[in-house]
Order: C-alpha cells, then sequence, then structure tokens
C-alpha cells in the first residue's frame, strides 16, 4: 500500500503529482481503459514502476482523479447553497451548479464523469451533501417511499446524464437552461415533491442559470 500523500517525500510528492497531471490530461482525451499505463509514465517522464508505488492499478488512479474534481465542484455547490435551508431549493441549486461547472469547465467534467461510477457509495463522503438533502426532503414528507433507498442514486445520476449531454453536445447556455428546467421538473416530481412546486423550482432556477 502506498503511502497517503501528505507523507511523500518532496521526490515522491513530484512523481505523484507528475503522474496524476499526466493523468488528467490523457483522461480527459480518452477512457481510462484506452490508456496504458506505459502512456501515463511517459507523459509524466517518469519510471514506470513508479505508477505502482502510488496506485494500486489504472482504475484506482481514475477515481482519484475524478473524487479531485467532484471534490471542487462539491464545494462550489456548498458555497452556493450556504443559507438555503430549503431542500428542494438546495437540490435544485445543486444541480445548476452541476450543469453551470460542465459548461465552464468542459476537460474537469469529462475528467470527474470518466473517473467515478454512478454507483459512488452512498457512504462516500463526496455524497453526504445529496444525501443530507435527499434526508431532509423525506423529514419534510416530500418524498415517495422508494426514495428512501433510490432518491441519491436517482438525483446522482440525473446530474451526471445532464453533464454529459452538455459537455458531448457543447450545448449553448440557453439551451442548457431548458434542459436543466425539464430535469429539474423530472427529477424533484421522481422524487415525489408535487408537481405545481417543482415546476416553480426549476423555472427560477434555470432562469438563474
Amino acid at each position: 500500500m502506498s503511502e497517503p500523500a501528505h507523507q511523500l517525500s518532496p521526490r515522491a510528492a513530484r512523481t505523484r503529482a507528475a503522474l496524476l497531471a499526466a493523468g488528467f490530461e490523457l483522461l480527459a482525451d480518452r477512457p481510462i481503459d484506452a490508456i496504458a499505463i506505459d502512456d501515463i509514465v511517459a507523459r509524466a517522464g517518469v519510471a514506470k514502476g513508479s505508477f505502482f508505488n502510488h496506485f494500486a492499478d489504472k482504475a484506482g488512479f481514475a477515481a482519484e482523479l475524478g473524487a479531485a474534481v467532484r471534490a471542487d465542484l462539491e464545494l462550489r455547490v456548498g458555497a452556493a447553497n450556504t443559507g438555503v435551508t430549503d431542500p428542494v431549493a438546495r437540490l435544485a441549486g445543486g444541480m445548476r451548479v452541476a450543469l453551470d461547472f460542465a459548461l465552464t469547465e468542459r476537460k474537469r467534467t469529462i475528467v470527474m464523469l470518466r473517473g467515478l461510477e454512478l454507483s459512488t457509495g452512498l457512504g462516500d463522503r463526496l455524497n453526504q451533501g445529496i444525501r443530507a438533502d435527499v434526508a431532509a426532503l423525506a423529514a419534510a414528507g416530500l418524498t415517495r417511499p422508494e426514495a428512501e433507498r433510490s432518491g441519491v442514486r436517482f438525483w446522482l445520476g440525473l446530474c451526471q446524464i445532464l453533464q454529459l449531454g452538455a459537455v458531448e453536445r457543447e450545448l449553448p447556455r440557453a439551451e442548457a437552461a431548458e434542459r436543466l428546467r425539464e430535469m429539474l421538473v423530472l427529477g424533484l416530481t421522481g422524487l415525489g415533491v408535487p408537481q405545481e412546486r417543482a415546476v416553480r423550482t426549476a423555472s427560477e432556477v434555470a432562469g438563474a442559470l
């Protein structure tokens, strides 16, 4: 098992950073299955054995890259939702930030989507915000019973589908806003939020994109 990044020697830290930087550029261009470890180390300018000093395999390497981008996205969602207590507005606002991220940070979004699987564990710290918002929605009596088990994955999936469409089609902002409005109506009503409230929230949030 490799040492935690914060415990690495300066030389090892530079090697790890070079590998991650190389992997980021390669993963933005093609899926991890299409990237050889030889490609990563050649781009990083390090020996092949160095890769395995820091990462168990390519899947873990890609997951670390994706998690780093997702962590930044979650910070942005948290900042946007500061002071917002309504769970409906928080979930909708989070989806808006995720879409805006895809529109303005295309390469980083691609790396995130390729590095993180849709089935990211529900207990993962990166899902803490969505998990809390879905729980608050349930506590307010605004969810279907199914949302207790599947609501977090459902919302994550919608956000990722929306982001994927934005980066693949390079949507203009006006079209992206309309997609956001539609996805919010579908997503909120799918969780159990009443139609009128879902439509109202979706229109307000999409208008702020």
